[in-house]
């Protein structure tokens, strides 16, 4: 593993980076209002979500830490403090491989439990005025991408889908007892979220039976221009792990050009269905280059360079982008999990933007107006938080 830059140059980097960051951070706010394209709906008047994906403690090893539990308390008070006004959580199901047609809702423990703790996660956020979206996930038990689910046969998907309705009607039902305000359809279903339009209308409105609150999708990047069903959705949902540059060691602009081509297509996509944008998840790992694939998982990584500041820099990059733009409803940082200070979920280099730098570049984001804030009279000061100086970084 190769250590973190130390020493003059990395001062200098710090130095360079305190001015990337402020003058993104400005950038955000002078341009409010500039970037829409009024052909979108957009949604109630309100606060841009500003989010977090709570994970849950991937580990029967670990009781009393997951979801609803003294240690999810304490995650909740450190996401409020950092500004967040929304938290995502996921409950999973299993599906033994790619071409299995039962869903099992006993991930780790049994249905019950599982349904109990997301209720309580749900009451512990709302007792601290933060909104909820549930995200029910699929796990894979052996290899493959949930992206690349194909039982193979007509029979065999006709099986799966039933599973799959009994799996998202079932979360569907415990949200909407739990007070949840927004519920995600499915996760990454790229392999037939773009067919079977006559399942996915019908999905829609049982879920809607049961679920009176938002409904979204949650496309990988790649995907979402194919979906068939935004229009019968309140948010075109993306999980927005965009690649922001196709080779190592690009510099910042070539980062802001990525990400800047990645919010115009989105942003196209939601005005021609008429709905705005929602990023269900967005992160990027702690290591070097991690904007160029950044979908890689760090488990089973190797000589790995972490690199707190490329976290830093690709977040900032894309939030500069996307922040401005009225059309998008906000977004959910991927991710923390359920005990703050648990390792044993990701190894350093993952996701987690927890005590690095990215961590206090998201506190001075959230403290800072975007463009789907409602809009404030020139004469009422910003709402600025007093915990944080806008576009303060320590030079490391």
């Amino acid at each position: 593993m190769r250590p973190v830059q130390q020493g003059a140059a990395a001062r200098a980097t710090g130095g360079r980076w305190l001015a990337v960051v402020t003058a993104l951070l400005l950038c955000v706010t002078a341009a409010r209002g500039h970037a829409a394209d009024h052909s979108i709906a957009l949604p109630p008047v309100g606060p841009a979500i500003r989010g977090i994906t709570v994970g849950p403690i991937e580990s029967s090893q670990q009781p009393g830490r997951g979801y609803g539990t003294p240690y999810s308390a304490e995650l909740l008070d450190h996401v409020v403090a950092l500004g967040a006004n929304a938290i995502s959580i996921t409950p999973f199901g299993r599906l033994w491989s790619l071409r299995s047609t039962e869903i099992m809702l006993d991930f780790e423990a049994p249905y019950a439990d599982n349904r109990r703790a997301v209720r309580s996660m749900i009451a512990q956020a709302k007792a601290r005025g933060l909104s909820v979206l549930v995200i029910p996930h699929l796990w894979i038990e052996t290899d493959g991408w949930r992206g690349e689910v194909d039982p193979g046969t007509d029979e065999g998907w006709r099986r799966y889908q039933a599973s799959y309705r009994q799996f998202v009607l079932a979360w569907a039902s415990d949200a909407q007892a739990a007070g949840a305000d927004a519920f995600s359809i499915g996760v990454e279903c790229k392999s037939w979220s773009g067919r079977f339009g006559p399942y996915w209308a019908q999905l829609i409105r049982d879920v809607r039976a049961v679920f009176h609150g938002k409904l979204t999708y949650s496309a990988n990047w790649d995907e979402a221009e194919n979906v068939l069903f935004w229009d019968q959705l309140d948010y075109v949902g993306v999980n927005a792990f965009y690649p922001l540059a196709d080779h190592d060691d690009a510099g910042y602009d070539r980062y802001v050009e990525g990400a800047q081509a990645a919010l115009a297509k989105v942003g196209a996509l939601g005005a021609a269905v008429h709905k705005p944008v929602l990023f269900v998840e967005m992160g990027y790992t702690t290591r070097r280059n991690a904007a160029v694939q950044p979908w890689l998982w760090p488990d089973g990584m190797r000589d790995v360079a972490i690199d707190e500041w490329e976290q830093a820099r690709a977040l900032s990059a894309l939030i500069g982008a996307a922040a401005p733009n009225p059309w998008l409803v906000g977004f959910y940082v991927w991710r923390y999990y359920a005990n703050l200070d648990d390792v044993s979920q990701e190894a350093r280099w993952g996701f987690s933007p927890h005590a690095k730098l990215a961590e206090q570049l998201l506190s001075n984001v959230f403290a800072t107006p975007w463009g789907a804030d409602p809009q404030r009279s020139p004469w009422e000061p910003l709402p600025v938080s007093p915990r944080a100086q806008v576009g303060h970084l320590p030079a490391r």
